[in-house]
């Protein structure tokens, strides 16, 4: 069977470049005779593979010395507990909630603390990321928290919040590594892997330093502290050393590919080919506020729900898997990742057109 076009928003599709070169290791690593699923994480050759992942992300992000990179496990939704329990010493974090994903977060932290909404965009469905020039930043918030692209709704901050001078924490997880960042803007930046980067099963967490500190919450776990982790460079206990190593194989193709700035533009072009149609279309529509559109996740519809689980089961049988939108707001959503090639856009924009046409309507 040829492989289908996959739209899934995570576990998501990966580089055929990169999937290729696992399967040509599976049985034996570069002679080690076996293969890094079965490897030791304390063995020559995983240390080289760990290293090596690290040191290819801090080069593709830029990330400032004063950072660690941490390859952890629990995937984002554990940060949204290890987040309050090693950065909340005042006990007040601020929540800037644009999504459910930001909103689970911020009830979270309301179990070690007062965590305040301070924005919200809740009452457009989430549709739209909301001004946040000027917000009642609390003064003694010991972090601003958002997250930053909307897998679900298909938003994300084109400009980052003004904190005030408070710590900003970011969920990176659905547009990580698609466009370069500055790292120093943010105390904690993090995202499960398995959206752009990687199979499920790690989280990756770049913290600034100074943050990670001996003095947490009572009762925090040893391994829900980051102090853990930095002091033995992710390896304090066995870490998902597969998925690492896969992570590591997609450091190196994007930066085959020419980086972040290579990427963002390639994701841009990308991107317009089905927002463009979008906009044009007499059947379908957007659901995001134009100038908060993610260039990751891109939700759309056609205003009744026949049509679109019509739509949605006749993609499937014309190759082009999960495209069904999140059971939360129904629809259709195409999550058109790094590793999604570009025909893969032209040609679901090619079969919109001929379903549209089909359906009564005609362009």
């Amino acid at each position: 069977m040829s492989r289908v076009y996959n739209f899934s928003a995570g576990p998501a599709v990966l580089p055929e470049e990169v999937l290729q070169e696992a399967a040509d290791e599976m049985l034996d690593y570069k002679g080690t005779g076996m293969s890094v699923m079965e490897m030791s994480h304390r063995s020559k050759a995983y240390d080289t593979i760990i290293k090596e992942a690290e040191a290819d992300l801090r080069d593709l992000m830029k990330i400032p010395d004063n950072y660690k990179v941490l390859f952890l496990q629990g995937g984002a939704s554990q940060q949204f507990a290890m987040i309050p329990m090693n950065l909340m010493k005042n006990r007040k974090a601020d929540y800037i909630v644009t999504g459910q994903w930001a909103k689970k977060a911020y009830q979270e932290a309301q179990l070690f603390g007062e965590a305040r909404k301070i924005a919200s965009s809740e009452d457009e469905t989430f549709s739209y990321i909301p001004d946040c020039s000027d917000l009642p930043v609390s003064e003694d918030a010991d972090y601003v928290y958002i997250c930053e692209n909307n897998t679900i709704y298909g938003t994300k901050f084109k400009t980052l919040p003004n904190t005030k001078g408070r710590t900003l924490v970011a969920d990176v997880s659905s547009c990580f590594l698609s466009e370069p960042v500055d790292v120093s803007k943010y105390g904690v930046i993090y995202g499960g892997v398995q959206k752009n980067i990687g199979p499920a099963g790690v989280v990756i967490v770049i913290i600034r330093e100074d943050l990670i500190r001996e003095e947490v919450l009572p009762g925090t776990p040893t391994m829900l502290r980051y102090k853990t982790h930095a002091d033995n460079d992710s390896l304090y206990n066995t870490p998902p050393a597969y998925g690492i190593y896969i992570c590591g194989k997609v450091f190196k193709w994007l930066k085959k590919r020419g980086g972040l700035e290579a990427m963002k533009e390639y994701n841009e072009k990308k991107a317009a080919i089905l927002y463009d149609f979008l906009d044009g279309s007499k059947l379908f529509r957007g659901t995001v506020r134009r100038e908060d559109r993610s260039l990751m996740n891109v939700p759309f519809i056609t205003g009744s729900e026949e049509l679109d689980a019509k739509f949605v089961k006749e993609a499937k049988d014309a190759g082009f898997e999960n495209l069904k939108g999140h059971r939360s707001v129904g629809g259709m959503r195409a999550s058109i990742y790094n590793a999604m090639p570009i025909e893969g856009v032209e040609k679901l924009v090619a079969f919109m057109r001929k379903f549209e046409a089909e359906n009564g309507v005609v362009r």
